[in-house]
């Protein structure tokens, strides 16, 4: 057993058989970076994700896989329902990157913890356009030694983005800013023609596949149109919900809504509930019912 042993996380202790020499996300794995000036890998998933399932079996319980991680790289394991603010940081990176994002999360950092490449699942072997995981790994770990500059130029691009993010939660310590401050009309109409240029409207919600909810956006929506009147905002919130009802992201058999559809028309859903999806569209419906 490798050091999650000792976690309470259920995600965590599903990764504590594993060959890897799998971190926390503790102080003392970075500390062990920087003494071994290695690049490092934090993994973050969550217990009922698919992917992060498919990619433990094929990879993190291959012993040659492992040792290849555990010889270039300090490993560490994140539950992301256990620290969303360390999955939001390195999943901005991921978006950054590549456009799009999704988990399993995998992140590679400097060891002072700055990310400089970041991507989701990747396969045992080549396939559909994607390198395998040993051979990113390989290629990482030669970036890193060969390519230091570029490496470190990579990190402070992509930790300038993360910075800039319009993200609330990065750029401000709430607990020391007047709500008044944080939250103008000017802002709230902001978000909201921000979400608007997303607005999938031939089939609801918001982008293109996999797609999700987005149960806070339409949420957002919900409240926006209640404060500022705009009927287009609600009108948007019960478009997107009578799609999602009328397909095959929600159960039309056993009931409840899947995490997401693999189709941009709700057609194809990923076959797992969550309990949280679940509960946030049970309220949202409710208040759209009621409005």
């Amino acid at each position: 057993m490798n050091r999650l042993q000792h976690e309470t996380s259920p995600y965590l202790l599903q990764h504590a058989h594993n060959p890897v020499d799998w971190h926390a996300w503790k102080p003392e794995a970075f500390e062990r970076a920087k003494a071994e000036d290695k690049p490092i890998l934090v993994s973050i998933g969550y217990s009922t994700c698919h992917w992060c399932h498919v990619m433990e079996r094929e990879s993190f319980e291959d012993e040659q896989v492992a040792a290849l991680m555990n010889e270039h790289f300090i490993n560490i394991k994140v539950d992301r329902e256990e620290r969303p603010d360390v999955d939001q940081i390195y999943m901005e990176a991921c978006q950054a990157i590549s456009g799009s994002g999704g988990w399993p999360l995998n992140c590679f950092l400097t060891p002072d913890g700055r990310p400089f490449f970041a991507g989701t699942y990747y396969p045992p072997r080549p396939a559909h356009n994607r390198p395998s995981w040993p051979q990113l790994l390989q290629y990482i770990s030669e970036t890193f030694q060969n390519k230091r500059q570029e490496v470190e130029d990579q990190a402070n691009q992509l930790t300038e983005a993360i910075s800039k993010s319009d993200s609330v939660f990065l750029k401000t310590d709430a607990l020391h800013i007047p709500v008044a401050e944080l939250f103008t009309p000017e802002l709230a109409a902001n978000i909201y023609n921000a979400l608007k240029q997303n607005f999938d409207r031939q089939h609801g919600g918001f982008g293109g596949a996999p797609k999700f909810p987005g149960t806070m956006s339409l949420r957002y929506l919900l409240d926006y149109h209640f404060l500022a009147g705009d009927n287009e905002a609600f009108q948007h919130v019960a478009f997107s919900l009578e799609k999602m009802i009328m397909g095959g992201i929600y159960d039309q058999l056993g009931g409840g809504f899947a995490r997401y559809s693999t189709t941009r028309d709700w057609l194809a859903p990923h076959f797992e509930k969550m309990l949280y999806d679940n509960a946030l569209l049970v309220g949202l419906l409710a208040d759209a019912y009621r409005l």
